[in-house]
């Protein structure tokens, strides 16, 4: 693995454009129909997974149609890092979940350590269902045996991927397009 660059403009020089607003625009569109269909009318408490997954469940929720009530959480393998370690729960949800049908959303699943915990924890604290929407996915088999978004919109390679929520060392979550560094 290569050197990450120096700076976010010198990441996004270094980088592949992978998906655009509008891709990321439709993609969010449809998860969105395919939640409403699966929820059938049922109030889901949207769980956004902090930092990353805010621009993505923000527009989610907007796109959706079902009642929702909204809450967080913040846990986190990477701490600014490339590479995971030890979960750090940063906050739980202030809202009880016991009985309630939790949607889950998140900016990737790529290994899918964090999500499983997330979701185990969930389930620990009663909730009726756990559905995983995740705006983007990367194909390869190194995920947490049995762990799957129930809803995905967008594949992205096995690289270094960034804008869009996902940070480049805590930088470029704002980017309204999806990046994935060339050599990382």
């Amino acid at each position: 693995m290569s050197a990450l660059p120096a700076s976010l403009a010198d990441a996004l020089t270094a980088s592949d454009l992978i998906h655009d607003r509008c891709v990321i625009t439709q993609a969010i569109d449809d998860m969105a129909a395919a939640l409403d269909a699966r929820l059938a009318g049922r109030e889901a408490l949207l769980l956004t997974v902090l930092h990353g997954a805010l621009p993505f469940a923000g527009q989610l929720a907007m796109a959706m149609r079902s009642p929702l009530r909204f809450d967080t959480v913040h846990a986190t393998r990477y701490r600014g890092s490339t590479q995971g370690g030890e979960l750090l729960w940063k906050q739980r949800p202030a809202t009880p979940l016991a009985g309630r049908s939790v949607l889950l959303a998140d900016d990737i699943l790529d290994e899918g350590h964090t999500l499983a915990a997330l979701r185990d924890w969930c389930l620990g604290e009663h909730a009726a269902e756990v559905v995983i929407a995740t705006l983007c996915r990367k194909p390869h088999g190194r995920c947490v045996p049995g762990l799957h978004s129930d809803v995905n919109g967008l594949l992205v390679p096995d690289r270094y991927v960034f804008g869009y929520g996902m940070d480049f060392q805590e930088q470029g979550r704002n980017l309204p397009a999806i990046y994935a560094l060339r050599d990382a």
